[in-house]
């Protein structure tokens, strides 16, 4: 009943197997793919023709993590999988990401590439497993796929390489200064396709040497792979490139001229408008057959980067007239919103970001629930892409993949300088609001975030930077390189490979690529270049600020303090009660966690110290001979009871109320009068004894003991 294939082997300490031939057999291609015990289903389907008039590649691909993958049930109250998490939609992309390029020239046809998590054993990260069963599954599905490729993840402790080390060490990494790198790398056989990581303060050589450990790490996948396929391929689809030469030239013909003129224009806009004229009198002069052609938009393309990557190529100008390793002008502001914490606004040439930190305290925390478990976030950054920011008018509704992709990639450069949460106990939420773009806003949304953290008083470890670099390939094998590269070069050139850090090192690298891979000769110029243009950025930035400002009057201030583990329940009360009346006298938020630290945030310094006082108060113990300030509760015959430490009370006898005989301590105290007291220390029973006589009642100093008159 089943024609079961399956391909096994030893990858670093776990074996990887693939399979196919028994689940969903009516797509096109299937595999599940395990590495250790996690296991990821991939599902490829394509469609046998294309849509008519489809001017683009409609690739889809999803990756969905099951819950019951790690024995869990879903939160919320329709207990199922709903919308895709950040987790999910990063993943997505970094599938997406190496396989578009790899499809014939020309394929049209709809894609779509679904991978399941079935299982996880939450020691091996799904992300990875998922792209190897996505790979072999197109592999397999007979669709015009170039690949196979292969991925991994790479980490760097001790100077040493570690290949797809465990999901707890690549956790809060910020956190675990002995690991410094989570690095994601796919590549076919010949080729590097696609780079993404996370580093703290990594060398340019330290980060070429994981990109080439992990492609050598990849290529017995991609053999294994290639075995599957032997076996388990379906027939090729009889899929042959469109030959749109003849239209090429006509359309060349019409429109070379006009289209340099237009791509000599150095505003973006006119530059726009004139393409689109060059457009529009290329259209006018061909045949109406020739204009209902469904190669007319790639021919166009076609035109486009032949203009814009030749003269790159054979001059050296671009068509801002830049150099190819100069960046554009910089203008860094901050300090630019009167109420926020911290704000400022980024501009380089035509990308501007306005970016905002906003000081939270720990019931700010994002609490994110993951396959592996629950965990908790201090900083969160947050993307925003509005249609205006091009010149456009479009729907604006929830972020979409881009804007959650560009955010984490600014995330991962930012989080790598901030300081420790025992240190600067808050929580940071950036908001990146790009208002004008032409070529890498995440770039200046990670500039624009250093800058804004600072202005809110976040001492930074040190200022980050990011450039975004292009490469024009030619098929002769010539080559430019290009730092800070404008939106055009990045939708016609080869590359975008974006570089962010501080003066001393990386601490995020990103690597999409159009053509099949880059060259290391080609990656380590791009990476020198990159440092030279990341250093520059940092020195254009530091006219505006060059190191944490003060704090903002509206920003919450946070003080610290540690209890004792056994005394936790006493500072929350039964239901938490004693907490609720901390918090209503005082006016101050307070967070405590199982460790015994309790955060206690106001804008007021008042109200932090009332709360401190009230905690200390419950948790600290009484010292024998010390003088507190207490309030008569109770009065009996033999003394009076007062409230004089938190919620503990003690006995004044009524021998010690006074320095003469009292009929009854009635006599001179009522309920509710503040008196002082010392501590005299605890009978046999463990009660306390007070004595108020020993105290100066007006001034709260312990009384002088009268000298005894001469003989």
């Amino acid at each position: 009943m089943f024609n079961e294939v399956k391909k096994s082997m030893q990858w670093g300490e776990d074996t990887l197997t693939l399979e196919t031939g028994k689940v969903a057999r009516q797509a096109d291609g299937s595999v599940i793919a395990t590495l250790g015990e996690t296991s990821v289903m991939a599902n490829v389907t394509f469609a046998k023709e294309p849509k008519p008039g489809q001017d683009f590649f409609p690739l889809t691909v999803h990756y969905q993590e099951k819950y019951y993958a790690a024995g869990k049930v879903p939160g919320g109250f329709f207990k199922r999988e709903a919308r895709p998490t950040e987790k999910e939609t990063l993943t997505a992309r970094l599938i997406d990401r190496p396989i578009r390029p790899l499809f014939v020239p020309g394929f049209k046809n709809e894609v779509l590439v679904m991978c399941t998590v079935l299982s996880h054993d939450l020691v091996n990260d799904p992300d990875m497993v998922a792209m190897i069963a996505a790979s072999a599954a197109l592999t397999i599905s007979g669709a015009p796929f170039m690949g196979p490729i292969a991925g991994c993840r790479v980490g760097y402790e001790d100077g040493e390489y570690i290949l797809n080390p465990d999901v707890e060490d690549m956790h809060d990494l910020r956190n675990n200064p002995d690991q410094r790198l989570d690095l994601v790398v796919a590549g076919t056989k010949d080729a590097v396709m696609m780079v993404e990581s996370e580093a703290y303060e990594l060398t340019e050589d330290e980060m070429l040497g994981a990109v080439t450990f992990a492609h050598e790490q990849i290529q017995p996948v991609i053999d294994l792979i290639i075995g599957l396929a032997e076996e388990a391929a379906k027939e090729p689809f009889d899929f042959t490139p469109p030959d749109y030469s003849e239209l090429y030239e006509a359309v060349k013909g019409l429109g070379e001229d006009k289209m340099r003129s237009a791509y000599a224009i150095l505003d973006k806009q006119e530059r726009q408008a004139a393409v689109g004229a060059a457009k529009e009198a290329v259209l006018e002069g061909l045949t109406e057959e020739q204009q209902e052609d469904p190669n007319l938009g790639s021919a166009l393309k076609k035109l486009e980067a032949a203009v814009l990557r030749g003269d790159v190529v054979k001059s050296g100008k671009r068509i801002d007239g830049r150099s190819l390793d100069e960046v554009r002008p910089i203008v860094s502001e901050t300090g630019i919103l009167p109420r926020t914490h911290g704000s400022a606004l980024f501009t380089r040439g035509e990308t501007q970001g306005l970016v905002v930190t906003t000081l939270g305290t720990g019931d700010d925390e994002q609490i994110i629930d993951a396959l592996h478990g629950n965990f908790r976030s201090n900083f969160l950054l947050h993307y925003n892409f509005p249609p205006y920011s091009v010149g456009e008018a479009g729907r604006v509704g929830p972020p979409g993949r881009r804007e959650i992709g560009h955010g984490k990639l600014a995330w991962r450069a930012l989080q790598a300088v901030l300081p420790a949460a025992t240190d600067f106990p808050y929580t940071i939420r950036v908001v990146s609001e790009i208002t004008e773009s032409n070529g890498s806003s995440s770039m200046a949304s990670v500039c624009g975030g250093s800058l804004s953290m600072m202005d809110a008083g976040v001492p930074l470890k040190s200022a980050v930077a990011g450039v975004a670099m292009g490469l024009v390939l030619e098929d002769d094998g010539d080559y430019a390189v290009l730092t800070d590269i404008l939106g055009d070069e990045d939708h016609l050139g080869d590359m975008d490979f974006k570089v962010a850090g501080t003066e001393a090192g990386i601490t995020s690298l990103q690597m999409d690529i159009k053509v099949a891979g880059i060259t290391p000769e080609i990656m380590k110029k791009a990476l020198a270049q990159a440092k030279e243009g990341r250093l520059h950025i940092l020195g254009e930035m530091s006219k505006a600020l060059t190191e944490a400002g003060d704090f903002s009057v509206h920003a919450p201030r946070i003080e610290t303090m540690t209890v004792p583990q056994d005394k936790i329940r006493e500072v929350i009360g039964s239901g938490g009660k004693v907490i609720r009346e901390i918090v209503e006298t005082s006016g101050a938020k307070v967070d405590i966690n199982d460790e015994g630290i309790i955060k206690i945030a106001s804008p007021n310094n008042e109200s932090i110290q009332k709360a401190y006082d009230m905690i200390h108060s419950i948790v600290a113990e009484p010292e024998e001979g010390a003088i507190y300030k207490g309030k008569v509760v109770k009065i009996v015959d033999f003394g009076a009871f007062v409230n004089f430490f938190g919620k503990r009370d003690g006995l004044v006898h009524v021998s010690q109320i006074e320095n003469r005989r009292l009929n009854h301590p009635s006599d001179v105290l009522k309920e509710g009068q503040e008196v002082w007291v010392k501590l005299l220390g605890f009978d046999d029973r463990g009660k306390v004894r007070l004595s108020m006589k020993v105290v100066d009642q007006e001034t709260g100093e312990e009384a002088k003991k009268e000298e005894k008159a001469d003989d």
